[in-house]
């Protein structure tokens, strides 16, 4: 599995990781199976959060005996998030998680609470041993600004965003604000929210062709194209074990310049929204 940098944490993490929203919803068996099997093939990275229901507790199971190989990540909600309410919840997602500590704890999105309140509540998770970086998800370029007001340079480990090949909003400003700051961009949702470009469509016909002359299916020619800058981690999800390693075979996929700039053909950047997209 391709590793690279998370941003400024020193961690080398995997580029293509593990997502957990709405895995609650399913049997339970498959999913559990389904992280587990992404860590076999090297996809160490596991996102999660408080808000996903049961995802939590589904990952403790999934982990169980091998809390060392993951780079565990989990989330509190907005309303939460007051320099108090930020370490309890901290607290409840480790007891829930059945460890000691997270890799990185991030603020979901952005809500009512001074964001200083909250990085003072990271900074004692940091200096408390539970967390050993923070970061944020769903931030525009803007909220960073105003982010990087309240902390220090190098202090930022990730910020979380929808990105997929059909929205690409993120690359106007937060992807080049990202890099600019040594910031991890995590893609949540890499292939969309139930709207994967079918195999008829221009866009369908090109990850198909594509990943034809690999060997490949068009999901990971996808994963592929957005994984391509080392600054940037994808988080599919899985339900089942061969889901799982069909994401992870995606990290050994290397496209020509001639098959990326054929899907940033296909799939256009489009203007920059107002707002930044967010599901």
């Amino acid at each position: 599995m391709r590793a690279a940098p998370f941003g400024p944490t020193g961690r080398e993490v995997s580029a293509i990781g593990q997502g957990t929203w709405l895995i609650d919803e399913e049997d339970r068996v498959g999913p559990v199976e389904a992280l587990r099997a992404g860590l076999d093939a090297g996809m160490t990275h596991i996102d999660t959060a408080e808000m996903y229901g049961d995802a939590e507790v589904m990952v403790a199971e999934a982990i169980a005996g091998r809390r060392d190989e993951v780079f565990l990540v989990s989330k509190v909600l907005p309303e939460n998030a007051s320099a108090r309410g930020t370490i309890a919840a901290c607290e409840r997602s480790l007891k829930r998680l059945k460890t000691d500590r997270l890799d990185c704890y991030l603020l979901h999105w952005r809500g009512s609470y001074p964001l200083a309140d909250t990085v003072e509540a990271f900074e004692r998770l940091v200096e408390a041993g539970k967390i050993a970086s923070w970061g944020v998800s769903n931030f525009d370029a803007k909220d960073l600004d105003e982010l990087l007001a309240v902390t220090e340079p190098g202090r930022i480990a990730c910020n979380q965003v929808l990105y997929h090949l059909g929205e690409r909003a993120i690359e106007h400003r937060v992807l080049p604000w990202c890099e600019a700051n040594g910031v991890a961009l995590v893609a949540y949702s890499p292939f969309g929210h139930d709207d994967f470009p079918p195999p008829n469509s221009p866009g369908g016909r090109a990850l198909g062709e594509i990943g034809a002359a690999h060997g490949a299916t068009a999901r990971q020619v996808a994963l592929a194209a957005l994984s391509r800058r080392p600054s940037v981690f994808v988080i599919p999800k899985a339900s089942s074990v061969a889901h799982a390693r069909d994401n992870a075979a995606a990290a050994d996929l290397d496209l020509t310049p001639a098959e990326l700039t054929r899907i940033d053909a296909v799939f256009p950047r489009g203007r920059e929204p107002r707002r930044l997209p967010m599901i």
